[in-house]
């Protein structure tokens, strides 16, 4: 496979953000910090103890202090057991605690970003999948890194620190021989490390890809086997499979050679000490117990420039991970709250305004969805916004959301500016049921409670029967407590409707908009569901958006929308006089249904 473009090398101070969540658990650390320098200092008093039981217990032939330097070293071995034992489980916690933080502060911030964020088309931004992956696995490694990568790295380092001392100490002569390994490992250590950071952040991004692929799979699975895609699906996602094991082997390709060649440098320079050691032995240099004692540090050194070496690797994939993760907390809301917002009145009437509106999608910047709108709805009007697809209905909607700020002109909500309210002050006066409502794992209760988390069961029950609800909520299994599943699956297109209407009557909203909200439902669904539209449109300012004239002649003003602009503004009468698009739409939807035998 060709070699991977690399992505620009990252800071190298790019973890040093993530020390910030560690604060607020200080006292774990300096207990954990504390037991990691009892479990290395354990280790190295090993050395000492194993030079005593040579020289004067073997050597010396002596049982008494054979006996006395056997019992010391248990005694530093249950230290070290204990010690070990409370810095796993400290820096495990401290792991695990820093990974739920953080997405918790990254779900949280993703909350502040609007809609289109996530439909963006930027291959660096991703969707919903993606993110979803950023949230789990990419937090997963950094956990693995605090709660456990990070601990070894301390602790190797520690090691080679208080091995290389003791080893100057016992035979500064064969210290050289060893010493001399250290820089040759270092090199090939940030070398390589460079590379694994890269190559870690394009296979992180990769299995990233998996994920997003299969979800949007499995979530249109239906649509997916009735078309017969199985196949062309299993190929797709196979070749994303490989890439991924590709980006994959790439990585860890690199992370072998950067381990096997510490191991390699610094085991041989061990291998000559040991060479020169038992020949000073031989000659009477220096004792038994002492080449022991040296041996016994050297291979610490050299384990602990290997493991050094091992966790650089997971270093460098953490700073891919933190990247990404970053990325997210940098994204900055193009929708949000000014320094002062207006606050919304105790009572808002509901009158709204659209003054010179021009807006595009980003992704479509020469293709306006509204262009010069002007329109007043007056408070507790009911209009409907009918045209074409891609006349800019939706649009309108959004906009009214504020998902979106118009490029040019302003709407306003009783006179001010939406852009003035805060956006989730403003979305409480508006209620929203769309063509294909969202419902969500949990209870009917739980689904309909969304409008009003506050709700009572009285209240979730009175919603339900203005919403026409009722009845099919109370023959399911177990009432408004029964789980409905993912995304409501349990439930039939004209149920999930009217549980979104119960939703927004819960929310008792003075603005309500719906979208197409009749659009997919049989004739006697659609009769159920519009009765409980009607109850809910009452005394509050509607804007709906209909493709069946039929369920919005009676409006009090239809709109009609063609190309993002305001073609015709009347009642279903005047505008079939007046306008020939509504006329067009009209005759094809209300023409005899053997016009053309």
């Amino acid at each position: 496979m060709a070699e991977v473009a690399m992505t620009p090398r990252p800071d190298p101070r790019i973890l040093l953000r993530l020390v910030g969540l560690l604060r607020p658990y200080r006292l774990r650390l300096v207990l954990a910090g504390t037991a990691l320098l009892v479990a290395s200092g354990s280790v190295l008093l090993m050395g000492q103890g194993l030079r005593l039981v040579i020289d004067q217990g073997f050597m010396a032939e002596n049982a008494a202090r054979l006996n006395q330097a056997l019992v010391g070293m248990l005694v530093v071995v249950a230290v070290l057991a204990l010690a070990s034992a409370l810095r796993h489980y400290l820096v495990t916690w401290i792991g695990e605690r820093l990974a739920g933080d953080l997405r918790r502060q990254v779900f949280d911030h993703l909350l502040t970003l609007e809609p289109g964020y996530f439909e963006s088309d930027d291959e660096a931004k991703g969707g919903a999948g993606e993110i979803q992956s950023r949230l789990t696995a990419d937090t997963s490694v950094l956990q693995t890194l605090f709660g456990s990568s990070l601990s070894v790295a301390l602790r190797n380092l520690l090691m080679l620190i208080g091995a290389v001392v003791l080893m100057v100490v016992t035979q500064p002569w064969l210290s050289a021989m060893v010493l001399l390994g250290i820089p040759a490992t270092v090199l090939p250590i940030l070398w390589y490390g460079r590379r694994v950071r890269r190559l870690s952040r394009h296979s992180q991004d990769r299995v990233a890809e998996l994920g997003r692929y299969a979800g949007e799979a499995l979530s249109g699975i239906r649509t997916l086997q009735a078309f017969g895609h199985e196949d062309v699906d299993r190929h797709d996602y196979g070749q994303r499979v490989e890439e991924a094991f590709e980006a994959a082997i790439q990585r860890t390709r690199q992370r072998a050679w950067l381990t096997g060649i510490a191991m390699l440098v610094v085991f041989a320079a061990v291998g000559l000490m040991l060479w020169q050691g038992g020949h000073a032995v031989l000659a009477g240099h220096m004792s038994a117990g002492e080449l022991s004692a040296f041996v016994f540090y050297a291979v610490l050194a050299a384990g602990a420039v290997a493991s050094l070496a091992e966790v650089a690797g997971d270093v460098q994939r953490a700073a891919g991970a933190t990247e990404r993760l970053l990325e997210l907390l940098d994204a900055r809301p193009r929708i949000r709250a000014p320094a002062m917002p207006h606050d919304l009145p105790a009572f808002v009437r509901g009158a709204i305004a659209f003054e010179d509106v021009r807006f595009a999608y980003p992704s479509r910047p020469q293709t306006p969805a509204l262009q010069a709108l002007n329109l007043k709805i007056e408070p507790g009007e009911r209009v409907a916004l009918v045209g074409p697809s891609g006349a800019g209905k939706s649009t309108l909607l959004q906009l009214l959301l504020r998902f979106h700020d118009p490029d040019a002109g302003r709407v306003t909500l009783d006179g001010i500016d939406l852009r003035e309210f805060d956006p989730r002050a403003l979305r409480r006066v508006m209620g929203m049921v769309a063509q294909e409502p969202v419902l969500f794992t949990g209870s009917a209760a739980d689904n309909i409670r969304y409008g009003c988390s506050s709700a009572s069961d009285e209240e979730v029950r009175a919603a339900a029967q203005d919403a026409n609800a009722l009845d099919f909520i109370e023959a399911l299994p177990r009432g408004f407590d029964t789980p409905l599943g993912p995304g409501g699956v349990q439930l039939s297109g004209g149920q999930r409707q009217r549980l979104a209407i119960a939703r927004a009557l819960l929310r008792d909203p003075r603005v309500l908009l719906l979208d197409e909200a009749t659009s997919a439902l049989d004739a006697e669904s659609e009769r159920i569901v519009q009765e409980a539209l009607d109850r809910l449109m009452h005394g509050r300012t509607s804007l709906v958006i209909a493709h069946r004239l039929a369920t919005v002649v009676a409006a009090d003003r239809l709109l009609v929308l063609d190309r993002g602009f305001l073609v015709a503004s009347g009642t279903h009468t005047e505008l079939l006089e007046s306008n020939a698009l509504y006329r067009q739409l009209a005759n094809l939807q209300f023409a005899p249904a053997d016009a053309g035998l």
